[in-house]
């Protein structure tokens, strides 16, 4: 018997079905990620029709049977105008919400989820913080958050905290000093971080969520931590992400 549930949802992903139907996939407070059927959800000027825009924040009146959903009702709660405004900043958001499809939960409270999902797109619509960091923030976070957290207590061989030189291996997602890289075979993969970055990294994993964003980085430690988190994240994945590979062809 289906039953109703209301439930405040950030739309991750949109597909059109017939003319004015959609089907959205949404990362919900109270079910996770689920996907759900609206119909009329794009006739022009309904409430709907913004309230499941992707990376709308709505309050969604939803019908559950079983594994499925249907929406009866939708009303925004905030657009992020400064996303859709700007094509590199949506092309972000829309790689975020894809990140989130896969790995945040389904049929389970995700409040945190969506905490740091709303917290990482406001600071990317209001520019408070650089897209430089807010997207190794939220790859990492999210992956530590979803049971891929890597382990950066310590060089894996001697368990140093801090050493003149340190590596992080992506495929084994732990860390190995510059005096035992030497006699591991597998520290040829492993990428040279310097002391600020693996301070970051720490930061990103470890840190309360109201602290969260407040680490900063010059320029060239900035790169740095994207190319170890994005390789870290394709490597335990294993998945492609089309948004990022469009994301990155607008920079």
């Amino acid at each position: 018997m289906a039953a109703q549930l209301k439930t405040n949802g950030i739309i991750l992903q949109t597909r059109v079905m017939e003319e004015e139907d959609r089907l959205i996939t949404v990362l919900t407070e109270n079910e996770g990620v689920i996907t759900a059927y609206g119909k009329g959800a794009r006739r022009f000027k309904t409430k709907m029709a913004s309230a499941t825009e992707a990376l709308s924040y709505s309050e969604l009146v939803l019908f559950r049977n079983k594994d499925q959903y249907i929406l009866d009702g939708a009303s925004t709660l905030h657009i992020f105008f400064g996303l859709r405004s700007d094509i590199l900043k949506l092309a972000l958001g829309c790689y975020f919400g894809q990140l989130t499809v896969d790995l945040a939960p389904r049929g389970g409270p995700a409040g945190e989820y969506i905490r740091l999902l709303l917290n990482t797109l406001s600071f990317l619509e209001n520019g408070k913080r650089p897209a430089q960091q807010l997207k190794p923030l939220y790859e990492l976070r999210l992956l530590s958050m979803s049971g891929y957290m890597p382990d950066l207590v310590g060089c894996r061989r001697c368990g140093c905290f801090e050493a003149p030189a340190m590596l992080f291996d992506p495929l084994e997602g732990n860390l190995l000093c510059g005096g035992c890289a030497g006699e591991d075979p597998s520290a040829a993969k492993a990428l040279p971080i310097p002391a600020s970055v693996l301070a970051a990294m720490r930061h990103i994993v470890f840190s309360e969520m109201d602290r969260l964003f407040s680490f900063q980085l010059p320029a060239p430690d900035l790169e740095c931590l994207l190319k170890t988190v994005e390789t870290y994240l394709l490597m335990r994945t294993e998945q492609k992400y089309t948004s990022l590979d469009y994301y990155k062809s607008l920079l």
